[in-house]
């Protein structure tokens, strides 16, 4: 069967939306309003379609605020989709400076946690645990605190650890961007390795160099968009050709050409991705997402009602009452009331009939 019949990787109107609260008090808040019209709101990733094969390598190239590292940790399983299919057949495995790595743990505690974290047996840590300190080649320093190393040093760190779980798919967000030239080449020698082996690599770089040299295909990432996926030399070409043209542009027109697009983001909304969804032959349901963060108004209903009431037990709890004795207090004055009427009425019939 032709590999191209089957890709690793699948995405379809791929979104994320950002809540751009002002304050940390305003997410709190967010959670009562029944309407989130008075929210404003950033799309950081306006519907990406995406198809990568076994053994190839895509570049992720876009200029700052283009949403690379959104799209790299959305494939990673970091962060959650707000719209669109998510199709991976495999394992992910990330590397970027100092992810996932604890600052007050050793390098080689980070080894162990972060090998256990992706499913393996302390057997097979203390198998492969060499191995992965020969990569590192951070010497003494994976017995200290991983808050002091360099960032060269996390790097070569995360690497090693990522590339010895053998992820089915492999993304490098700017890894290779603080390492000498020798851990660089022994990395370029593991992602070409992983490439015959029919694996599925993500490079996220601003060097283009390193892209063309370690991609098959690139994608151009332009203000949440998709702009253009292809061939790495033409793709790399065109992006260059942009650059030209936007550093000749006077500090005015970079600006005004900037905001422009970052209005679009925060004026974007779920019709114009229908709208999308439909141009490009999509059905509905790639326009539902993962239902991570939302919040029904059931649930706020039933939220509200359990604020309450923590806040009625918490009221008697500091007054050192019980909820009971408002009952207890309530039937006795329906008792005492009880035995007036009854001594009333005692009285008149002792007074005109005994």
């Amino acid at each position: 069967m032709n590999q191209k019949e089957n890709p690793k990787v699948e995405l379809a109107m791929i979104t994320k939306e950002y809540d751009l609260y002002k304050k940390k008090s305003d997410k709190i808040k967010a959670l009562f309003k029944f309407s989130e019209k008075s929210v404003p709101h950033f799309w950081g990733l306006r519907g990406i379609d995406l198809k990568v094969y076994p053994g190839e390598a895509v570049g992720l190239i876009g200029i700052n605020g283009s949403g690379k590292s959104t799209l790299s940790n959305i494939l990673a399983g970091i962060i959650p989709q707000t719209t669109g299919q998510l199709t991976i057949k495999g394992e992910t495995s990330i590397i970027a400076i100092g992810a996932g790595l604890k600052p007050q743990l050793t390098g080689l505690e980070n080894i162990r946690l972060k090998c256990l974290m992706q499913g393996l047996t302390n057997e097979e840590v203390d198998e492969i645990l060499p191995d992965i300190m020969e990569f590192a080649d951070i010497g003494d320093f994976v017995n200290q605190p991983v808050k002091n190393y360099s960032s060269g040093m996390r790097s070569r760190l995360g690497f090693a650890i990522a590339v010895h779980n053998n992820p089915d798919v492999l993304i490098i967000d700017e890894a290779l961007s603080v390492g000498d030239d020798t851990f660089y080449q022994k990395c370029v020698d593991r992602i070409l390795q992983f490439k015959k082996e029919g694996k599925t690599i993500f490079f996220v770089s601003h060097s283009l160099n390193q892209v063309k040299k370690l991609c098959d295909k690139v994608a151009w990432i332009h203000y949440g968009e998709l702009r253009e996926y292809g061939d790495t030399e033409e793709v790399v070409a065109n992006y260059n050709d942009f650059i030209k043209w936007f550093r000749a542009l006077s500090e005015k027109e970079k600006k005004e050409y900037q905001n422009g697009y970052k209005e679009k983001q925060k004026n974007f909304n779920v019709n114009e991705l229908k709208e999308i969804a439909v141009e490009r032959g999509h059905g509905k349901s790639v326009l539902r997402g993962p239902a991570i963060g939302t919040m029904s108004t059931l649930t706020k209903v039933v939220l509200l009602a359990m604020i309450a009431a923590l806040v009625v037990f918490g009221t008697l709890h500091v007054r050192g009452r019980s909820f009971k004795s408002y009952f207890a207090k309530d039937t006795t004055q329906k008792i005492e009331q009880t035995v007036i009427d009854k001594t009333s009425m005692d009285k008149l019939y002792d007074t005109y009939i005994g």
